[in-house]
């Protein structure tokens, strides 16, 4: 079930590099326990800086991000990187660890042990390893595997952090279909059964209108659109932005409608 106490809140937020005016923002928003949210729109957006923002990798020049209420910029590393899961678009695929060994680096915020593993942190991380179903091949090289299986592992990680704000940037790049869906599965059924809130940058409105409770919709910036997945990822505010014809094609299932190029072959309600 999910709860109104927001994990992460956003108030009037805006970013600019030096010398350069402020591009994105203001961006407000509350991110609450059990919910996900979908960062979607074109490339230069300002999906990847805002996420960024709320990892509190950098900071904001105008506005205030908090998490569990405290303003993010004091809360410290250690106790940040606890509460804070952040994937990268391009998380380092080629490194000579074995799985099960970076699966275990989502615990170093955690270890009581210095820089030895628990019982514990072990627990976690065979945990997360069976969630994302990469336990078979825990002992083999991350190299080795495909970008798909890759992608998992980094997940994994993710997950063994126990964190409790789950930030993830275009997860699903470069992969095919089963494993977009296969991925997304896994992030929504861990924020629902663990109560923890998760945002996700993605450049697929469908797939975000399917897992995601909340869609951010930025243009150039700005926010175009903030609301349920039904009243964002529509062709009338879609098209507006991407600056395309787009129309709500008929599932077989009668479900969900997606939304398409309209000269898409699917065939359009309406």
């Amino acid at each position: 079930m999910k709860s109104d106490v927001p994990l992460l809140s956003v108030r009037a937020v805006s970013f600019g590099y030096p010398g350069l005016s402020m591009f994105l923002g203001p961006v407000s928003l509350d991110v609450t326990a059990g919910q996900c949210w979908g960062l979607v729109g074109p490339n230069g957006a300002g999906k990847s800086t805002l996420l960024r923002i709320l990892a509190g990798l950098i900071q904001p020049g105008a506005g205030d991000v908090f998490l569990l209420g405290a303003k993010l910029r004091e809360v410290s590393r250690l106790q940040r990187a606890k509460l804070i899961a952040f994937l990268p678009q391009h998380p380092p695929a080629d490194v000579g660890m074995l799985v099960e060994d970076v699966v275990l680096l989502g615990r170093f915020p955690h270890r009581t042990m210095g820089l030895f593993e628990s019982g514990q942190d072990r627990l976690m991380a065979n945990t997360a390893m069976e969630c994302t179903k990469i336990a078979a091949f825990s002992q083999r090289l991350l190299s080795t595997l495909s970008g798909g299986e890759a992608q998992r592992v980094h997940l994994a990680a993710a997950f063994a952090q126990s964190p409790s704000v789950l930030l993830l940037d275009e997860p699903t790049t470069g992969l095919d279909l089963n494993h977009q869906i296969s991925l997304f599965d896994m992030i929504r059924r861990k924020v629902d059964d663990d109560q923890l809130s998760a945002v996700v940058v993605t450049h697929d409105v469908n797939l975000a209108a399917q897992y995601c409770d909340r869609i951010l919709l930025l243009d150039g910036g700005k926010v175009a659109a903030c609301d349920t997945p039904d009243r964002v990822v529509t062709p009338e505010v879609l098209s507006r932005v991407y600056g395309l014809e787009l129309v709500a094609a008929v599932t077989e299932d009668r479900g969900t409608a997606w939304v398409v190029p309209k000269h898409h072959r699917v065939r359009a309600s309406g």
